[in-house]
């Protein structure tokens, strides 16, 4: 398939979940037009989720094969990720201020969120100190496979733990079709930029090692 093809239909389906949630979705009573934060704030947070556990899956692929193909898809798993944890931080705290008066709460659903963020963070921000592809890529697999423990905790912490965060609130039947919607759109968007940030890491490994052969 064409890539423009791809490219259109990814951007069709982004157009799709944003329109929906704009004005295919009926207002919510309580909180009015705040409530369609949540048509962004669950997508992202799903995604933050699956990229961690693509990070931890890749990692294990490079400890098993040591191919650094593998670590190339940690890194772009990685990098989205943290942009989609960092958004459900924000979209949260947006929601929450609406919801129950305060931009934060050390909730126990917050608080495993903002862990895993600082997770990534941690773990991006080590690789980015390593020079040696391959013991960076090491590094990085141990790391995201300790800090995959971290993720049963965001899932479950409404369900093990009190706190403010809504197990499962209801909504319209209007409101979970734009939802899901809303999740395949972003879905689509996020694994279209995660080959296209493979591709590229995958285009400078190249180039870095054809200018060692050269410099050599």
């Amino acid at each position: 398939m064409r890539r423009w093809l791809v490219e259109l239909c990814v951007a069709g389906l982004l157009a799709a979940a944003l329109l929906a949630a704009s004005f295919l979705a009926p207002t919510e009573s309580t909180m009015g037009h705040a409530q369609r934060i949540v048509y962004v704030h669950v997508p992202v947070a799903w995604l933050g989720l699956l990229a961690f556990l693509a990070m931890a899956g890749s990692g294990l692929g490079y400890l098993a094969r040591r191919d650094l193909k593998w670590d190339h898809w940690f890194q772009a798993a990685g990098e989205v990720g943290w942009l989609c944890c960092g958004l459900t931080l924000v979209t949260g705290s947006l929601w929450a201020h609406k919801a129950w008066g305060t931009w934060w709460e050390w909730d126990p659903r917050l608080t495993a969120a903002f862990i895993l963020w600082a997770i990534y963070s941690g773990v991006l921000l080590v690789r980015a100190g390593i020079e040696d592809p391959h013991r960076r890529a090491r590094v990085g697999a141990v790391l995201a496979i300790l800090g995959a423990l971290d993720v049963p905790l965001v899932v479950m912490a409404t369900r093990w733990f009190r706190g403010l965060h809504p197990v499962a609130p209801e909504m319209a039947p209007l409101m979970r079709v734009t939802l899901l919607v809303s999740v395949v759109g972003f879905t689509v968007f996020f694994g279209w930029l995660v080959c296209r940030r493979r591709e590229q890491l995958g285009l400078e490994s190249m180039t870095a090692e054809l200018r060692r052969q050269m410099e050599g």
